[in-house]
């Protein structure tokens, strides 16, 4: 699944730039990454506030190394997969770890996860689902038959299957056409979510079909089978139908066993109105006229073909007024829907990029696309980024539809990441799937990593693996070093737990590790690994171990002895470097890292094998491992070296400060990459956070960076000083303008000197620079910057649409709002109500919180719950009042204030529940704050969200330490260097 930008609640403050996000659920991520959004995933604990403007690329995937036309990926070969026959035609270990205050991961080996799993009786084993189902879109209900075939593994007198809010009518055991026996009695572990059919007479181990009719709910929780609103071209009220099944919602559309291990065929049935379109994951088999019995009219009965093997979670259909545009440039015809609330050629960007992509990855996993077309649909109501549903994928219509004229260079990346992660999984996750939820790494890492790759290779020019490091590396790390972490494989004891591991440990981290393996095997024994990997486990599942023997087998190398400690452990290390000019060596240690930097020596009994990676003059040497906590390393020359150069592992490296300085020149004198530079500030910057280094080293080292040229380290060189702001943001006034002067110090002159100003000349990562600087420096008082900020919303707002270029919109706004008034508040509202462009709504929302003033302060939080914002976004307007104090703490109060309406109105979608949870608290940076949290929610069941909670405890608690011990030290920078007024 794609995460979205507010699953993706970040730990680690980014700044703000134009946006790419990605997700399923999600995580809002405040960092060079409010502004990016994407895939599957939830809730980090954000500590910084939203970012200055667009929104930059979430890129939530990481990648291999820089991979040109030539590379060794173009040379796999493709295998026909032999697949089965179809007919075409046309909660976590101890509570998921303790979550919460009781965190229990101290860095050492988790036990057997399989014990205490949580899982049906086995004593039926399903083979092949024929489901019919026929929605009311008047009562919102919808009627539902489904013919389960089993294999019975004993005689048997119940069965067990998943169900959540089916009233089931009635159940029977058949023969053929032939009634063998009926149910006795049907009980419900609503806990469980489980229904148990007890039979009149026991069945006989051998076959079986299982007959049951039910009814369900055409919820709008955006979860199971459930209905989504928009806004026809007349200005009425359109609805489809609509489904999203991972992780456990298949149960909520028909009774089944609703468990990924247990893959099964589907032919699935729609019956409907004769105008409406009819999708699912397969095409059609046949179409016929029925008498609907629900609404005495004919309607249309649309059979598809029989899936192959495949998980529950991937089943997919929809129901409703659909446009469509088609390609034939792959083996298999593709085609991206939309309602009639969008323009459908805005789908052809993706559709374009579907059909190259496709090709692309048939050629480097060496195995065919196995099913008879590609469907990607725009859906107006969904809670993540996107979702791999096999054979048609579902989409945030921001996510799916691009209008080029109306959206900038980070929304075309975002849209280009999303698609290609989608697609990604049709092989890994929908072809072949992890046996349960703690091998959701499995498929968020694999598609993560090929998105960053296939991103690479179609546009080279975008340059996304130096993104890799200040966005991929940075959101696992930003995690990983809180407390309440968690490992990759995370051990799930209930299906119903996997909802908060959507994240950037299984997302992020998963790739970080994939790329740390690719760069230690080389890439072209990688790829060959996943190849039999693909080729071995294709329509079965599998268990990391498994595709570490597939590596092992392809390399030689002791895969899993090395890996497997990173997979599952929680946390990463750092690494003190210590210089013995003697006899020319350095001396490293490693030690968990936390960003409270209070580890305790339970929590840091973990010894990783870390790569490091050593850059001298005389170039790489990739065969330097620390395996145990300390060791000494001979170097040739101690005038220049650096440790994991380009940031391929995952752990920080904490230099002497004279190292620190000698790197900083260094930078200047060309001797380090783009990756070494963004990757030393952001572990610096991480460093000060954490009490291993002085906050007023790490600006000096920023501000020694003013002749740097590259977009991607001053993204992170802004984003740092965002993360001091952030935990500053209710110290004295002094302090707060004396940091926001020396950003506007820091940017100025650069921002002026790029100008704000875009023509077709300009490439595609000078867009994404121009756009961040200006945002930034506007943002942080540069008067010149805003006075032509205000004259751009006054034309636009007076109908002028060129006078703002898409790639300033977002910062043009959040300007006219933190320098303007109601009169500013009520243009963007205005402009928000009336566009039709999803990306222009979603601008609006994310800025509409930069006003201070306590009336639209209090205005943007009633429309929140006003119903005017749909529940996939109100994390919007929500997240941009993070962006000041008084923002924040009206926040918390309006949480408290209605937590009822919150509940009642999120429960039905855990993730974005606990993305708003996380929005309205973790920006907190006082002991007073985090006691008011603790203290709201001590008598509060807090289960389905009690992972991000967590998490934005930990950050408060990470800036609180910070603050006691640098308060005064960044205080007396501000001062000498001459920020003070």
């Amino acid at each position: 699944m794609s995460l979205r930008a507010a699953c993706r609640v970040e730990s680690i403050p980014r700044v703000p730039t134009p946006t790419r996000v990605r997700l399923r659920p999600f995580t809002l991520r405040p960092t060079i990454s409010l502004w990016r959004q994407n895939h599957i995933w939830r809730s980090p604990a954000l500590t910084s506030p939203p970012s200055y403007g667009p929104n930059l690329r979430l890129a939530s995937h990481s990648s291999l190394t820089s991979v040109s036309r030539s590379s060794p990926f173009e040379k796999a070969r493709t295998i026909t997969l032999s697949r089965p026959p179809v007919r075409h035609c046309s909660y976590r270990r101890h509570n998921m770890c303790k979550l919460a205050g009781d965190i229990d991961h101290t860095g050492g080996a988790t036990p057997d996860p399989t014990q205490g799993r949580e899982l049906l009786p086995t004593n039926v084993i399903p083979r092949h689902y024929d489901v019919t189902l026929e929605p009311n879109f008047e009562k919102f209900t919808f009627e539902g038959k489904a013919l389960i075939d089993f294999d019975v593994q004993e005689d048997s007198k119940s069965i067990s299957l998943h169900t959540i809010e089916l009233n089931i009518h009635s159940v029977h055991i058949k023969s053929g056409e032939t009634i063998v026996t009926s149910s006795s009695a049907i009980t419900y572990d609503e806990s469980k979510q489980v229904s148990k059919i007890e039979l009149k007479d026991a069945i006989p181990k051998g076959k079986a079909q299982l007959e049951i009719k039910f009814t369900g709910q055409l919820n709008d929780q955006m979860a199971g089978f459930y209905r989504s609103t928009y806004k026809k071209p007349d200005g009425t009220e359109g609805i489809l139908a609509t489904t999203q099944m991972e992780a456990n919602d298949c149960r909520r559309a028909f009774p089944c066993f609703d468990e990924p291990m247990h893959k099964a065929k589907f032919t699935i049935t729609l019956i409907a109105d004769k105008h409406l379109t009819c999708l699912s994951n397969m095409d059609v088999a046949s179409e016929s006229e029925v008498h609907s019995e629900m609404s005495g009219s004919t309607k249309k009965a649309v059979k598809f073909n029989t899936t192959p093997l495949m998980s529950t979670y991937l089943v997919a259909f929809i129901i409703g007024e659909l446009n469509y545009i088609e390609t034939n440039n792959f083996r298999v015809p593709i085609r991206v829907y939309a309602p009639p609330s969008s323009d459908i050629e805005h789908g052809r960007f993706s559709l374009n990029l579907a059909a190259r992509t496709l090709e692309y990855y048939e050629k480097i996993f060496g195995a065919e696309f196995p099913l008879p077309k590609m469907d990607m649909v725009a859906i107006p109501d969904f809670a993540a980024g996107a979702m791999e549903n096999w054979g048609l994928i579902t989409y945030r219509v921001v996510d799916l539809m691009l209008d080029e004229k109306a959206s900038g260079a980070a929304m075309k990346e975002r849209v280009a990441e999303v698609v290609q992660h989608e697609l990604a999984h049709q092989w890994f996750g929908n072809l072949v799937t992890m046996d349960w939820w703690e091998g959701l790494w499995l498929n968020e890492g694999f598609a993560t990593l090929m998105s960053w790759l296939s991103c690479n290779y179609f546009y080279p020019e975008w340059k996304v693996w130096e993104n890799y490091v200040t966005d991929n590396l940075q959101s696992a790390l930003g995690l990983d070093s809180l407390r309440s972490s968690h490992p990759i494989e995370v051990p799930v004891k209930r299906a119903s737990e996997v909802d908060q591991i959507f994240d950037a440990i299984s997302y992020s981290k998963g790739s970080c590790v994939l790329r740390m393996i690719s760069t230690y095997l080389g890439e072209e024994t990688f790829l060959e690994g996943v190849r039999r990997y693909i080729k071995k486990h294709a329509y079965g599942n599998t268990r990391t171990e498994d595709l570490w023997a597939a590596l092992e087998e392809a390399s030689g190398k002791p895969v899993r002895e090395i890996m497997s400690i990173w997979t599952k452990n929680v946390g990463f290390p750092v690494v003190q470097v210590s210089e013995n000019e003697k006899d020319s060596s350095i001396r490293v240690k490693q030690n968990r890292f936390l960003r409270t930097g209070d580890t305790k020596p339970e929590e840091d009994q973990v010894l990783y094998p870390v790569f490091l990676g050593l850059r001298t003059k005389d170039g790489v040497d990739e065969s330097l491992t620390l395996t145990k906590r300390e060791d000494v390393f001979k170097i040739k020359d101690l005038d220049f070296f650096k440790l994991n150069a380009n940031h391929t592992s995952i752990y920080r490296t904490c230099y002497t400060p004279e190292r620190l300085t000698k790197l900083g020149q260094s930078a200047k004198e060309g001797l380090l990459t783009v990756e070494d530079r963004a990757g030393m500030i952001a572990d610096a910057g991480a460093l000060a956070v954490s009490g291993y280094q002085k906050t007023s080293g790490v600006l000096n080292l920023l501000k020694g960076f003013d002749t740097e040229e590259s977009f991607v380290v001053w993204s992170e060189i802004i984003a740092r000083v965002a993360t001091v702001q952030s935990a500053w943001v209710f110290e004295d006034a002094a302090v707060k303008d004396g940091l926001e002067a020396f950003v506007k110090d820091l940017i100025s002159e650069r921002a002026h000197k790029l100008g704000w100003s875009f023509s077709d000349k300009d490439g595609h990562v000078e867009q994404q620079f121009k756009a961040m600087l200006f945002g930034a420096a506007g943002m942080a008082g540069d008067q010149k910057i805003i006075t032509a900020a205000k004259e751009m919303f006054k034309k636009y707002m007076a109908g002028d649409k060129s006078a703002i270029h898409p790639n300033i919109r977002g910062s043009v706004f959040s300007m006219a709002l933190k320098y303007g008034g109601q009169e500013e508040y009520e243009a963007v509202l205005n402009f928000f109500r009336k566009s039709t462009n999803s990306d222009e709504r979603n601008t609006a929302l994310r800025c509409i919180g930069r006003s201070k003033e306590p009336a639209l302060i209090q205005r943007t939080l009633d429309l929140v719950l006003s119903g005017e914002v749909k529940s996939q976004d109100i994390y919007l307007p929500a997240s941009g009042l993070r962006s000041h104090a008084e923002g924040i703490e009206a926040l918390f109060s309006w949480l408290t204030e209605k937590w009822p309406e919150i509940y009642k109105r999120l429960s039905g979608n855990p993730p974005i529940l606990g993305s708003m949870v996380t929005i309205c608290t973790s920006s907190f940076a006082k002991p007073e704050q985090l006691q008011k949290v603790e203290e709201f929610f001590k008598d509060i069941d807090t289960k389905s969200f009690a992972q991000p909670l967590a998490q934005s405890k930990d950050a408060i608690r990470s800036k609180i330490a910070w603050l006691e011990r640098d308060r005064d030290d960044v205080a007396t920078w501000v001062r000498e260097n001459g920020y003070s007024k």
